[in-house]
């Protein structure tokens, strides 16, 4: 891993990193916060200061793959993602082939990873709402598995708000080191490489 160190960029933001999830204490440690725990991750690693609340969410910013990256959690809940994540592109003017999406995927086990240079949404809400409102699925991601539902009859939303079990969790760390790698190979346009190393 080749982490930048822990001081800002200079120049303006050129690549945002969103990871989703919802806000509140009540959702701290679920499933579909994978992306928000992501985040962090990397805002730990890379000394970046999350407390900042605009653009509808969390940020912070740092330097990473040689470039100022701003980090943004968005706090208008899943299925409205895209407002917060449209809203810091269009100040930033970043495209969004320079928006990294990281969020929660049940079709893959906890501890994998997926990551994609573009897309559809997968039937995730977070991403369906970002792509609906930008107009377009030139997102790259990483998709961080949390699981499939236990049986085909247990409810979808109940499951992806429920909590990791601490075996899940230990599998999810390993991931989230992963994710924070990858993501610095994705700022540095080396996307190929992190989809062979991390697939």
């Amino acid at each position: 891993m080749f982490f930048s160190g822990r001081q800002a960029a200079p120049g303006p933001v050129d690549f945002i990193i969103a990871g989703l999830g919802n806000p509140g204490r009540e959702y701290e440690g679920t499933r579909h916060n994978a992306g928000f725990m992501a985040v962090d991750r990397l805002a730990q690693k890379m000394g970046a200061d999350m407390r900042r609340i605009r653009f509808k969410g969390v940020t912070g910013e740092c330097a990473l793959g040689g470039g100022r990256v701003l980090l943004l959690k968005p706090s208008t809940f899943m299925n409205l993602s895209g407002q917060s994540v449209r809203e810091a592109m269009g100040f930033y003017k970043v495209p969004p082939e320079r928006t990294l999406i990281i969020f929660d995927d049940i079709n893959l086990p906890p501890g994998k990873l997926r990551v994609r240079r573009k897309g559809s949404d997968g039937g995730h809400n977070g991403m369906k709402n970002i792509i609906y409102l930008s107009g377009s699925d030139q997102f790259p991601r990483i998709k961080l598995g949390v699981g499939q539902k236990p049986h085909p009859d247990f409810n979808l939303a109940d499951w992806v708000l429920s909590k990791f079990s601490d075996a899940d969790l230990k599998e999810l760390d390993a991931a989230l080191e992963k994710a924070s790698a990858a993501a610095e190979l994705i700022v540095r346009g080396e996307t190929d490489r992190a989809m062979n190393l991390y697939n």
